[in-house]
């Protein structure tokens, strides 16, 4: 790889999917589908597929089912893995913050963290049943995330 060369990448599009590792599928299941409302558009032994927003997929791996390449009649898919807690965030608007907040507290999920960035946006932190560490976020937060 060569690192610092003077030519411009190509645009990125954005994040397509995102992917988080849990031991208990079924948990995870009934956490992201009942609990968070995700729209389950795959099921398979090793992995789960939920529609997170448009053109934005939630990957849910069964941890250690994942290290080795699987083949496809489209090619091959590069075996990884994670050990640990992963994080990711969900984009939220401002006015659904306390919607949220008593959402999480209805179906006992308790947030862990509430922090009120520079910016002025406010993310909640919580756990999914594998102890990734989940976040809703309200802008403004990023410079590239203000609304």
């Amino acid at each position: 790889m060569r690192i610092g060369l003077k030519v411009k990448p190509p645009k990125v599009g954005g994040i397509l999917e995102t992917a988080v590792y849990v031991d208990d599928m079924e948990a995870a299941h009934t956490f992201y589908s009942n609990v968070l409302g995700l729209e389950r558009m795959v099921a398979g032994d090793r992995l789960f597929a939920y529609n997170a927003g448009p053109a934005q997929t939630l990957l849910v791996f069964h941890r250690g089912h994942t290290g080795e390449d699987v083949a496809t009649p489209g090619g091959v898919v590069p075996g990884h893995d994670t050990a640990g807690h992963g994080h990711f965030a969900f984009h939220i608007s401002t006015d659904e913050l306390q919607a949220w907040r008593e959402y999480l507290k209805h179906h006992d999920v308790s947030v862990i963290s509430e922090v009120v960035w520079p910016a002025g946006g406010t993310s909640l932190y919580f756990k999914d049943p594998d102890g990734n560490i989940l976040e809703l976020a309200a802008p403004p937060l990023w410079p590239n995330f203000l609304s």
